[in-house]
């Protein structure tokens, strides 16, 4: 639990520097591969490449490139339509995912969360019911595959650690996960990069720095070895608590007005629809139904 507590107001404070200062300023592509390069430095030099069975490697090129490389190319393009608080709140459907992925890979179908996910949508239009643009649906879309990537890494994680138990601490064989990510991002930008949207202030650099080797290199880490650490409701939880977090932070910090009456009642849909899908997985573990 204190690995997750750690991430999450690490994960809360880096989506307030992300709006503020490279959103609209840095291009999301070159932002995210200096991210996962900077990480890779971290444990790339740590990782045990030849005490390490090739079906984990492979599973964690997977990891990697899943719940860094796609989540956060999507992650940072959604920060193009969306604002600071939107993009926070959008985030929160992240446990339905966990828990249509843990369905999926159990073999079963809990119906309850494809209500959740309705209302969710529904939650997501009370915010902007009077400003939905093409623009905005892509914003939500986009997070809602962040979201679906997100959790997918995390959960296949936990799968592939029980499945290959080792002595070898976790860091030892983490770095095959930014090597999965670095799959997926440099092709990213080689091939949608805009050059001329490259950071030039050095505090934009700084927060890059900060990016990469607190909130990706440890932030990930962490995350992914507190998840192995509790169980599942716990870690579904834990995926939301960041979106509160980050929402005080955007307006204590940075000021941010808000349309707040919205948001608070868009905001309490989309708990709503959580609330849901927690109460169908209640109702599934009674006896007889």
């Amino acid at each position: 639990m204190g690995y997750l507590l750690v991430v999450t107001l690490i994960q809360a404070f880096s989506f307030s520097l992300i709006g503020e200062y490279l959103a609209g300023h840095v291009d999301s592509y070159f932002a995210v591969l200096v991210r996962v390069l900077l990480a890779g430095l971290v444990f790339i030099p740590l990782t045990r490449w030849r005490s390490v069975e090739p079906s984990f490697m492979r599973g964690m090129l997977v990891i990697g490139a899943l719940q860094f490389g796609v989540t956060y190319v999507c992650l940072y393009l959604s920060f193009r339509v969306l604002t600071v608080p939107e993009v926070l709140l959008f985030t929160i459907l992240t446990p339905l995912h966990v828990t249509l992925i843990e369905d999926a890979l159990n073999r079963r179908f809990n119906p309850w969360a494809l209500i959740a996910a309705v209302v969710a949508v529904a939650g997501a239009a009370v915010i902007r019911f009077d400003q939905i643009t093409p623009h905005f649906l892509g914003g939500f879309l986009l997070l809602q595959l962040a979201n679906f990537t997100y959790a997918a890494g995390q959960v296949m994680y936990k799968h592939l650690v029980k499945r290959h138990p080792s002595d070898l601490p976790h860091y030892r064989r983490f770095g095959f996960f930014y090597v999965g990510a670095l799959l997926v991002v440099l092709p990213a930008f080689l091939l949608f990069g805009k050059a001329n949207y490259l950071p030039d202030a050095p505090l934009q650099w700084g927060v890059l720095v900060f990016l990469g080797l607190v909130s990706t290199a440890l932030g990930m880490y962490w995350w992914n070895k507190g998840a192995c650490l509790v169980q599942g409701g716990t870690l579904a939880v834990m995926n939301n608590l960041h979106v509160p977090v980050g929402l005080l932070l955007n307006l204590l910090i940075w000021n941010q007005h808000e349309p707040l009456g919205r948001l608070a009642l868009g905001g309490v849909v989309i708990l709503g629809a959580v609330w849901i899908s927690r109460l169908g997985a209640r109702v599934e573990r009674v006896p007889g139904q």
